[in-house]
């Protein structure tokens, strides 16, 4: 095996719908203000009793059946993540405990926004290097529980869920060079932080630095798997404002791909954000086996990383 590929994805939300009416009701806000600024319509929210490798552990499950694999099957998890409430056992641990997965590895990654995508490249590496056989790469995040609910501009945008790729060894490069970095002197443009931790950001710097900086590295990634924005079957973005996943997708210049919107009805989940919408497009059939996808998570530290994938 000279490459790694994603044999499988899968996701989960819970059951809880918040929309942006019943939001106006605790906030000084409206649907119209909600849509206008971020297009979000609505995002899922997890009750008291369903922490964070719950929702990893579902959506993992899932992966794992679309891939036809058994718990045994899998050495390597990691769970990116940024809403962990303990420190030990970590969240890829009591995931494994959960699907029983005999004696993986198992790390948590803590990129926020671009965690999964991180955490891919990890997996990606390890496979290819012979340290692991599969692995469950699972985004999950509980971002209502560090959210202020009485600040319009934080608690507008969003939502909780988990979404999971199963990885293994494959002859080709499923899974292309990721290209990834940070702006560590910018880390306080997002932040989850304080006792109790709570999510803050200076959205316009944000939104200046996303649609400016991001779109040549995003070219640059694709660059790495020898193809071009217009070879793209799909561009999936972390799914922070469609505000900014619309400009940033023309900029980027994907031409004929299908673009992920999947906030508009799941809000911002963070790391989960991307393997979320992806695996809703792969569910309903918008992208075919094979297909060039370019996942590309930004946010948090103002950290980035992105490759492209074929579709499983």
């Amino acid at each position: 095996m000279n490459g790694s590929r994603i044999a499988a994805v899968g996701h989960y939300q819970p059951a809880k719908v918040l929309t942006n009416e019943e939001l106006a009701g605790l906030v000084d806000t409206s649907d119209e203000w909600i849509r206008s600024r971020v297009g979000i319509k609505t995002r899922h929210i997890a009750g008291p009793d369903e922490p964070v490798d719950e929702l990893a552990s579902h959506a993992a499950a899932k992966a794992l059946a679309s891939a036809g694999l058994a718990p045994a099957d899998i050495d390597l998890v990691l769970v990116a993540t940024s809403t962990a409430v303990d420190r030990s056992p970590n969240m890829a641990a009591r995931v494994a405990a959960r699907l029983g997965i005999p004696s993986p590895a198992a790390m948590d990654v803590n990129v926020v926004c671009a965690g999964f995508t991180h955490a891919l490249a990890t997996a990606d590496h390890t496979v290819r290097a012979g340290a692991a056989t599969r692995a469950l790469v699972i985004g999950a995040d509980k971002m209502s529980a560090v959210t202020d609910w009485s600040d319009r501009t934080t608690c507008v945008l969003v939502g909780d869920g988990a979404g999971a790729a199963v990885v293994e060894g494959a002859d080709g490069p499923g899974i292309s060079p990721v290209l990834w970095g940070s702006v560590p002197e910018m880390g306080h443009a997002v932040r989850i932080e304080g006792e109790p931790a709570r999510f803050a950001q200076e959205g316009q710097s944000v939104y200046r630095w996303a649609t400016t900086k991001l779109p040549a590295l995003a070219r640059q990634a694709c660059e790495r798997a020898g193809l071009t924005p217009e070879d793209l079957a799909a561009v999936v973005l972390h799914q922070a404002n469609l505000r900014i996943i619309e400009p940033l997708a023309e900029k980027i210049g994907a031409v004929n791909a299908v673009v992920a919107r999947d906030v508009t009805e799941s809000g911002n989940t963070s790391a989960a954000s991307i393997p979320l919408a992806f695996s809703k497009l792969v569910e309903r059939g918008e992208i075919s086996t094979g297909d060039p996808v370019l996942l590309f998570g930004f946010g948090g530290n103002l950290s980035y990383a992105g490759q492209v994938v074929r579709c499983p």
